[in-house]
């Protein structure tokens, strides 16, 4: 049996991390003395690299105001993480055992592709102890923003896996036009940020944690 890549994104899709997000986003702002984006503003743009993320939250500002920005949210968000360790971004229910069901299976390989830096992915992973799960992770800092293929097809380069042998697991467009724009299957998840109807690009959704297993396996199935 061929080998096959698991590729998830993280916040959202493993951890809900929207209560820190939203929090540092709001000190961020706060500090450049600016009105705070609403909620679902802050959420909507989850999965973005920062910079990108600042633009469409903050338009019509400079160059410079949005520096700001980003480096207010990562000192917030950093302070935050501080403060609460795993609890400011806590694991989805079933998400652990999910991993370890797939990490038994001989033919499966896991990869990250996130937002984050390398600095707030390698806490989170330490923070929860996931750290034997992944064999490649891409982040924010090496990459261009999402939806570009770029981690993805790093990912692929990393493992030696094809595209018809990979997914791609998200909760945002992001997520699932990067896997097309890469030219692998998406597999949406809808307990995350953005809509179920915004995950139009995905082979299908699912609605549970437990239905991942089997998505995947039908996914597998398909012809190709």
């Amino acid at each position: 049996m061929s080998l096959r890549l698991v590729i998830f994104d993280v916040d959202g899709t493993l951890v809900d991390s929207q209560g820190s997000i939203v929090a540092a986003m709001t000190a961020a702002f706060g500090a450049q003395g600016l009105a705070v984006p609403d909620r679902a503003a802050i959420l909507s743009i989850v999965g973005l690299s920062l910079d990108h993320a600042m633009l469409r939250l903050a338009p019509e500002r400079d160059a410079e105001t949005r520096a700001g920005l980003v480096q207010g949210y990562k000192d917030a968000y950093f302070t935050h993480r501080q403060e609460q360790g795993a609890a400011h971004s806590p694991l989805y229910p079933g998400v652990a055992a999910m991993l370890e069901h797939l990490a038994g299976q001989p033919e499966v390989l896991m990869g990250v592709a996130t937002g984050k830096s390398r600095r707030g992915l390698d806490a989170l992973i330490e923070a929860h102890g996931l750290e034997r799960y992944f064999v490649t992770s891409q982040v924010a800092d090496d990459h261009p923003s999402k939806p570009h293929p770029a981690m993805i097809e790093a990912a692929l380069d990393e493992t030696g896996i094809g595209p018809a042998d990979a997914v791609m697991v998200g909760d945002t467009s992001y997520d699932m036009d990067m896997a097309r724009a890469a030219g692998i299957a998406g597999l949406g998840v809808s307990w995350g940020y953005h809509a179920r109807e915004a995950l139009n690009n995905a082979r299908s959704v699912i609605d549970r944690i437990e239905d991942l297993p089997p998505a995947l396996d039908q996914i597998w199935k398909e012809p190709r």
